[in-house]
């Protein structure tokens, strides 16, 4: 698949050295290309706390079966030098030496690779990288590649500490020279060029490469974007801001922003243009269910044990996110391919003071996309929940009493005809994918067809 329309748009304006409005300033450095190491041995879960690499394996790795699926996880080591920038644009350092790893998983054959790659700036709230938004169903099925990258010092000092043998020559800090994360953008848009050029992806070409970020790495790339990428070739055609902030700035590469209901907290809100696109997720969490399931025995083989929480109302929406950002990054890559922007979606509904959401007699937020499990509830599902540490992002879940559900489904079949509309109506949208809709069927017959 050829480059993207963006990319080609960048480099021309390199080659003729033209300053475009939307473009690249005639004076940006195209950037160097990182060294890159492996695929690394170990890629098999064993003793992490082995004395050789190839006697480890990944930290987090999937424990989703890629085989099965003809796809491959490889991890590789990338080296170069980077620059440094405040959260303001300003450089703060050149051509600082760096190593820092990512993790890819890809179709094992280009004949299944849909020439998308979908590249993660790895969150590390918790302490350490998280691939938040691998969700290997939906990526899987649509023959893409996702690669993780560890941009950032905290994710790093904890693989180094977690294997040294595998991760010990790891830095991003210039020695500690540069220990909030200065390095770290050009770090991301260096790993995006090691992707372009297939040196990690078994020699996959991308055709169309979306960087996507959430929460905090969300917050990252919104500096990338608005601060940093003026002064940079660009690499990525499209990105995507999934449960936390998005640019301000109006650039060449098309912005996609996808919220949760925890997330949207005012009435007060960017207007979508032909460069940028706001959803907004009823009932659904920053953090839900579907995240907690699969990094719960990841946590338990690499860290020992996972989390626990005790928050105020029961935790982990059940309202799939992930189904929105599927169809998303499908818009997203059309919008990039083709030029055809996504569909509008109805925002969440406040109330007069702007801040208070709107809710049904249920306890339902009112407004935004509603999918099935929204529309047609057999629970409170909710960005709601307070108590310690993260449990304000965890959203509420409480299925609903036999006779709320009497009352809301009279007669046997009437959940599964509501799911079914429900779910008819946002594959027509545009905010829902059919694989995800056949899923919620599925679903709902398992409980019934009924009440």
């Amino acid at each position: 698949m050829p480059p993207s329309p963006w990319r080609r748009v960048g480099l021309a304006a390199a080659v003729l050295g033209l300053l475009l409005p939307t473009s690249v300033p005639a004076s940006a450095s195209t950037g160097p290309a990182p060294h890159v190491v492996g695929p690394l041995p170990g890629t098999v879960p064993g003793d992490r706390l082995a004395d050789r690499i190839e006697d480890t394996y990944p930290f987090f790795a999937t424990t989703y079966d890629l085989a099965a699926a003809g796809y491959v996880e490889q991890e590789f080591h990338l080296s170069g030098t980077a620059d440094g920038f405040a959260p303001d644009g300003t450089r703060v350092a050149a051509g600082v030496p760096y190593t820092t790893r990512v993790i890819v998983r890809r179709p094992a054959s280009a004949r299944h690779f849909s020439g998308t790659t979908l590249v993660e700036w790895q969150n590390v709230t918790a302490g350490y990288d998280l691939d938040a938004l691998w969700h290997a169903e939906s990526v899987v099925r649509a023959g893409h590649a996702w690669v993780g990258v560890s941009a950032q010092r905290v994710g790093v000092d904890r693989l180094r500490a977690w294997s040294p043998a595998r991760y010990g020559g790891l830095d991003v800090t210039g020695g500690g020279r540069f220990t909030a994360d200065e390095l770290s953008y050009d770090v991301f848009t260096q790993a995006g060029r090691a992707v372009s050029s297939g040196a990690v992806t078994g020699g996959l070409r991308t055709g169309t490469l979306l960087a996507i970020g959430a929460s905090q790495s969300a917050a990252r790339m919104t500096v990338l974007y608005d601060r940093v990428l003026p002064h940079q070739q660009p690499v990525f055609d499209g990105y995507g801001f999934i449960v936390g902030t998005a640019p301000s700035r109006v650039g060449a590469e098309p912005v996609f922003q996808v919220l949760s209901e925890t997330d949207v907290r005012t009435a007060q809100r960017p207007a979508d243009t032909d460069r940028f696109r706001r959803w907004e997720v009823a009932g659904a969490a920053h953090s839900g269910y579907e995240g907690q399931a699969y990094l719960a025995p990841l946590s338990e083989r690499d860290l020992g044990g996972a989390p626990q929480y005790d928050c105020d109302r029961p935790p982990f929406s059940r309202a799939p996110m992930h189904h929105v950002t599927a169809a998303a990054y499908d818009h997203l890559r059309r919008w990039v391919e083709r030029g055809t922007p996504p569909p509008t979606a109805r925002p969440l509904e406040f109330e007069a003071d702007g801040v208070t959401r709107k809710r049904d007699a249920l306890g339902l937020a009112l407004g935004g996309i509603r999918l099935s499990q929204v529309a047609a509830p057999r629970a409170l599902n909710t960005g709601d929940n307070s108590g310690e540490t993260f449990c304000r992002l965890f959203g509420t879940h409480v299925p609903f009493d036999a006779a709320t559900l009497a009352r809301l489904y009279p007669t046997r079949g009437d959940h599964l005809r509501q799911v079914v509309a429900a779910d008819r109506g946002n594959v027509r949208a545009g905010y829902l994918q059919p694989a995800d809709a056949r899923r919620n069927l599925a679903d709902a017959l398992a409980i019934g067809g009924g009440r």
